[in-house]
């Protein structure tokens, strides 16, 4: 089976490849080194990537708007494809400068999920981080203790977030709050809470195991009034409808994040490949079972990552067609990040030496791949979202 890119994305898919080879790649060691300093080489290509979003078809964290569930008998391809396409060639440059391009944070994507046409076009420009975790929770975004507290024409907002990506450098954070702890995940809520708003305030930086080049910040709110017009979609608590709109923005993100271990563990197959290269047989016409050791590993990872490679395309696919995509964007993810991780640990062991050595850039990737399986959603949590899919149990049925 062999599924090709769709033609209409061929050019940016190049232009994509060109500059993670040619931009990304020349400064990934450096601001690896240099953690929380900003890659100002990335203020020009992201107004080149805004030009290319104006056309519709360009790069966009922020995927696609369209609502699941609209019935569409058309087949296309469009901005999810399109975004997940090219953030697989922008992560075999660098996953961390990816990350820390303005304006193409994973807080838009939940602007793109929510919000109405209203608030999509005020904030159409922003660069958005997306603040869920807190200290006493991962990955359960239900067990969010942020609360927002309506007063008059306002929310008043108090917590504290962990782990936001871009959160320092980033115009607005998308803050997810509760409107009310007794009503549980129906009443979490979305807010865009703008840079310098008073009450917010990023209380550190943290060190990392990989992904330097990103900011990753705590931030805490304290009495934090933001506008009501500011709540994403509606105000209303729909117990009916439970955390399902908030997930949306999960089943735009996941796909995404698994573009990225997809961009991240190409690397690290390529230049594992070429290091092996007299060992390979190109055209892969010697048995597996009659090839050396090494070889039959790194043929085993290619037909890992290209299951994880169409695992997402079919995901990002479903996004784009108007059809429900939770179940597949948590397969997806859930895919894509134990592969990436997998992949780029075994072509460190593989090079031995070289692999392990900051000459080479097989060690970086290797510590990038983590987060991909844990952001989004851990492998755990993705597990457990498919098997309550598959075994049609809703959450407090199978926990």
């Amino acid at each position: 089976m062999n599924l090709q890119n769709p033609k209409k994305f061929r050019l940016l898919i190049d232009q994509a490849h060109e500059v993670a080879l040619n931009v990304l790649r020349p400064i990934s060691r450096k601001y690896d080194k240099a953690e929380h300093t900003y890659p100002k080489e990335l203020d020009m290509l992201a107004s080149i990537v805004d030009g290319m979003n104006q056309g519709s078809e360009g790069m966009n964290a922020g995927a696609a708007v369209n609502k699941r569930g609209e019935t569409d008998s058309s087949n296309k391809n469009g901005i999810n494809m399109s975004t997940a396409l090219s953030i697989i060639e922008m992560c075999y440059g660098d996953t961390g400068l990816l990350l820390s391009m303005p304006r193409q944070g994973l807080g838009n994507s939940a602007i793109a999920a929510v919000a109405n046409e209203e608030q999509r076009q005020r904030f159409h420009g922003t660069w958005a981080a997306m603040a869920i975790t807190e200290p006493g929770f991962g990955s359960d975004s239900a067990a969010i203790r942020t609360t927002a507290t309506k007063d008059g024409d306002d929310y008043i907002l108090n917590g504290e977030k962990i782990f936001v990506t871009s959160g320092e450098r980033a115009d607005a954070v998308v803050v997810w709050a509760t409107l009310d702890k007794k009503l549980g995940r129906s009443a979490i809520k979305s807010f865009v809470v703008t840079k310098g708003t008073p009450g917010m305030k990023v209380e550190r930086l943290e060190h990392k195991l990989g992904i330097k080049a990103s900011d990753t910040a705590t931030i805490r709110l304290i009495n934090c009034r933001v506008p009501a017009a500011n709540l994403l979609g509606h105000a209303e608590i729909d117990v009916a409808k439970g955390f399902a709109g908030v997930m949306e923005t999960f089943d735009n993100t996941r796909p995404l994040v698994a573009a990225m271990a997809i961009g991240c563990a190409k690397a690290s197959l390529e230049r594992i490949k070429e290091i092996f290269k007299d060992q390979l047989d190109s055209s892969y016409v010697t048995p597996y079972l009659q090839s050396s050791n090494i070889a039959a590993q790194i043929y085993r990872m290619e037909a890992e990552w290209e299951a994880a490679r169409l695992l997402m395309l079919k995901a990002a696919w479903m996004a784009d067609n108007h059809k429900p995509n939770s179940r597949e964007a948590s397969i997806a993810k859930a895919k894509a990040g134990r592969m990436g991780n997998e992949i780029t640990l075994k072509c460190v062991e593989l090079a031995a030496a070289v692999g392990y050595n900051e000459t080479e850039l097989l060690e970086k990737w290797a510590r990038d791949s983590k987060i991909l399986d844990i952001f989004e959603g851990t492998q755990q949590i993705q597990q457990l979202i498919i098997a309550r899919r598959e075994l049609g149990k809703s959450s407090s049925e199978l926990k």
